[in-house]
């Protein structure tokens, strides 16, 4: 049996259909967190309650807070 080939339309659907599925499964991944950050910085104020990061943060590394915060340490 000879395979198949697609042209126009049917191409032109499958090639939507797998760019499509493909956006769908980043939107939860990537585009959800960025529009609404408000509810991931909740959940990990929840996850982080008791955890000082001062004490398990590797040695002479600063602790991470707001990464488009400048540095004090550097002078600019």
């Amino acid at each position: 049996m000879a395979p198949t080939v697609l042209k126009g339309k049917n191409y032109a659907l499958l090639v939507g259909g797998i760019v499509g599925f493909i956006a769908l499964a980043c939107y939860p991944i990537i585009v959800h967190p960025m529009l609404h950050p408000e509810e991931y910085k909740k959940v990990q104020q929840i996850n982080r309650s008791g955890i000082k990061q001062e004490e398990i943060q590797p040695g002479n590394m600063r602790v991470w807070s707001d990464p488009f915060k400048p540095r004090e340490d550097i002078k600019r």
